[in-house]
């Protein structure tokens, strides 16, 4: 027997903080080039592949064993090292070599992202523990391992509050423009500030509607600029297997992986042309006017 679908109501709850920006009648259109021709997904994403690019996964770690994630090319663990007796543990250890998942939230990421891009180098950067929870500190200089070890896409399903950290993380923001690492990150799902995803700099993503991976939605007036399936859809789980998850950490790696495909197919490209590509790429994209260029 068929359940029966949720009501409007029931589904709104569903979704976490600034997804509704993408469902709303309102949403318009992605920004237009007025391009004499339209920007293509083949010509985006060449062969679609993301063969070569580094991908990290800023996360509890992966399960590179688990069928959709298909292996990973580095690991790196990032924690606080030990402090003496009655001290605050202050100093950042960077601990390479494979690691485990020790929560699961990595690995469903990371095969979502090799699901669009199947020959991307996936890079688990471990920076949270068990709990789902992790240091600030530990976050920050993960973020900055990525720029000092040829990233080109790092995906953040995780983010901060801490006020006191908001200038240290403009700063890899800023660093990763400079050095073309497109940062992709998800909004918290509840109404809070989001650092570093609120940054001009940073892809930011929440959820949009239905649960197929190749839509993605473009909102360049923020919060989230950026939407994508992340309600109810289905991602591994650790022990092989798959379940049915909800949340903006969910959609951020589907845009993660649509950036590999572009970086893929246009090495060098910077951050503001991956965005420019992405956003004609969107479901919400100006269409042509009949007989004319797109409006």
């Amino acid at each position: 027997m068929t359940p029966p679908a949720p009501a409007p109501a029931a589904l709104s709850a569903l979704r976490p903080a600034h997804s509704e920006l993408f469902f709303d009648e309102r949403l318009g259109v992605a920004p237009s080039l007025r391009l004499p021709k339209a920007i293509t997904r083949s010509w985006a994403y060449g062969d679609g592949s993301g063969r070569g690019v580094r991908v990290a996964v800023l996360d509890s770690g992966i399960d590179g064993s688990h069928p959709l994630v298909g292996g990973v090319a580095e690991y790196v663990a990032v924690d606080l090292a030990p402090a003496a007796a009655g001290e605050a543990p202050s100093e950042v250890r960077f601990t390479p070599g494979p690691h485990d998942d020790v929560y699961g939230h990595g690995t469903a990421c990371a095969g979502i992202i090799r699901e669009l891009a199947p020959e991307v180098e996936l890079v688990s950067v471990r920076v949270l523990g068990p709990d789902l929870f992790g240091s600030t500190k530990v976050f920050a200089h993960g973020l900055d391992w990525c720029l000092e070890h040829g990233v080109q896409v790092a995906s953040l399903s995780l983010s901060t509050h801490n006020e006191a950290w908001a200038p240290a993380f403009w700063d890899l923001v800023d660093q990763a423009c400079y050095r073309n690492m497109m940062v992709v990150s998800a909004m918290n799902n509840e109404p809070k500030r989001t650092i570093p995803s609120e940054y001009a700099g940073v892809f930011s993503v929440a959820c949009g509607p239905g649960t197929d991976r190749e839509r993605v939605w473009c909102r360049p007036d923020g919060p989230a600029q950026w939407g994508a399936a992340g309600i109810e859809v289905p991602v591994a789980e650790l022990g092989g297997g798959t379940m049915v998850a909800t949340g903006n950490s969910f959609a951020t790696p589907v845009v993660a992986g649509h950036l590999a495909r572009i970086v893929g197919a246009h090495p060098g490209i910077t951050v503001w042309q991956a965005k420019t590509v992405l956003a004609q790429l969107a479901e919400n994209r100006p269409r042509p006017a009949a007989g004319g260029r797109a409006r």
